[in-house]
């Protein structure tokens, strides 16, 4: 990638579209293509049109989506699916119609099975049937792949696709009725701490396993996929390790100084039970995460209690 290109990030006021709008910038990348969403409503085809008409990107981020957690997406799964769907059709339709040199597409862990053997090696794609808490997001982003997959074979346009795990950094969204399971931790706890509050009641038994990894790890192996990958497998991007809910949420409760108890509600959805992935893939490529969950937690803690200062 040429460091004067035309590189369009789509979403990049999102957790991912910010994290490599700041990777880019530390490569020396010049010419970025940002627009917000009252710029470029990327749900509109005309409107998507005329921007790859005018703009002509030379490589296209794809990172834009309507994102959520278990609640979100039992309330409004026909909202994810359907925003997903035309977000994804017009970016990739245009990219292929005017030009685009390479597309690297955004998808989920979310779209592998449920119950896939783990950790979940990319062959696991399409191999079972889905978690019902997320399956509209999820339907969304398998079609996602499936079409960069499909328009690179007919076209010729490369297109790649990678599945991130559990994502949370700066930038993360910490509505607690839309937010993923560790910024609503966080935000949660800090709550707790500033009120002394003696206990707080989570979601479900504590006992899935998740994997996570910091968006700032991601947005570099968005990077390298795009200057060096050129196969159209997807590829899973994550830690390699697991630990159980119950001791993310005693390790937001430390970093953000709460002391009182930690009480759980069974009767509130768990999700899949255990989600790792396999990253053997990328660490061939020459990726490996940098920033432990520890650290990184304790800087997203940070961020999020300054950006409450403004």
């Amino acid at each position: 990638m040429e460091r004067d290109a035309k590189v369009y990030v789509a979403g990049h006021r999102g957790l991912v579209g910010s994290a490599l709008v700041r990777a880019l910038r530390g490569e020396g990348f010049s010419n970025l293509l940002l627009r917000t969403r009252q710029e470029l409503d990327l749900c509109r085809q005309e409107a998507v049109e005329r921007f790859f008409r005018e703009e002509r990107p030379d490589y296209v981020f794809l990172a834009a989506a309507k994102v959520g957690g278990i609640g979100a997406n039992s309330a409004c799964g026909g909202d994810f699916i359907l925003q997903n769907l035309l977000i994804q059709t017009h970016v990739l339709d245009c990219a292929r119609s005017f030009g685009t040199r390479k597309l690297l597409f955004l998808g989920s862990s979310c779209i592998y099975p449920k119950f896939a053997p783990q950790p979940i090696r990319e062959e696991s794609f399409l191999d079972g049937k889905l978690e019902p808490t997320n399956e509209p997001y999820a339907v969304a982003k398998i079609a996602g792949v499936v079409a960069a997959r499909a328009l690179a074979r007919q076209y010729g346009c490369p297109m790649v696709s990678v599945m991130p795990t559990n994502l949370y950094g700066p930038g993360d969204n910490f509505d607690l009725e839309t937010s993923h399971v560790l910024p609503a931790l966080i935000r949660r706890f800090h709550e707790a701490a500033e009120v002394q509050a003696p206990s707080v009641t989570l979601w479900g038994t504590g006992t899935p396993r998740r994997e996570f990894l910091h968006v700032d790890d991601l947005a570099r192996a968005c990077l390298l996929v795009m200057e060096r990958y050129e196969g159209e497998g997807i590829l899973n991007v994550g830690t390699g390790e697991d630990l159980p809910i119950r001791d993310l949420a005693e390790l937001v409760a430390r970093e953000t100084g709460y002391g009182g108890r930690i009480l759980w509600d069974p009767y509130r959805p768990d999700g899949t039970p255990r989600k790792v992935l396999d990253v053997e893939r990328m660490k061939a490529l020459g990726w490996e995460p940098r920033i432990g969950l520890e650290e990184g937690v304790r800087e997203t803690v940070r961020w999020y209690r300054e950006s409450l200062r403004g």
